[in-house]
């Protein structure tokens, strides 16, 4: 598959990056646990069908010590038996958030009670922000068609 464009080749394009970018590194020093965020990113970019982030993310939690067993349940996280109650409801809230359209309501306050049980106000922001991120780059790279296959990680930072 060849992409359509390159966000990064057209300048008005690779200063919006810039910023969601800079959006997504200043959650980096938040306590929400990398595990989670990969988890998270990883069920985002599976629901949107974005190959390009399932394969950087799948990589990245590799990389920093995820097991096969858990990135190959994350799709069935429902009835997998591998995540804690905490990821289980950061996987619910992503869900329900990169769904919004299927679901009158968005986000039910069932969902977020739950995350609010497990996380505090810091890592629900950055779970929230984590969320929204990881959407807007599913959603830029499905429209421009980005490969997937050759991500190496660490590659972004």
């Amino acid at each position: 598959m060849n992409a359509r464009l390159n966000p990064l080749s057209n300048p008005a394009s690779a200063k919006a990056l810039k910023h969601v970018i800079a959006a997504s590194t200043a959650l980096a020093d938040s306590t929400l646990p990398n595990a989670t965020k990969e988890l998270v990113r990883l069920r985002a970019s599976q629901i949107n069908g974005c190959a390009g982030c399932v394969d950087m993310h799948t990589k990245e939690a590799a990389h920093a010590g995820e097991t096969s067993v858990r990135l190959h349940l994350v799709a069935a996280w429902r009835e997998a038996t591998v995540f804690t109650d905490a990821e289980r409801a950061a996987l619910e809230l992503a869900e329900q958030g990169t769904r919004i359209a299927d679901a009158a309501g968005g986000v039910t306050d069932e969902a977020w009670a739950n995350a609010a049980k497990h996380y505090d106000e810091d890592q629900l922001t950055a779970l929230v922000w984590d969320i929204a991120i990881i959407n807007a780059f599913n959603r830029l790279n499905v429209i421009t068609q980005q490969p997937a296959g050759d991500y190496q990680p660490g590659r972004h930072g």
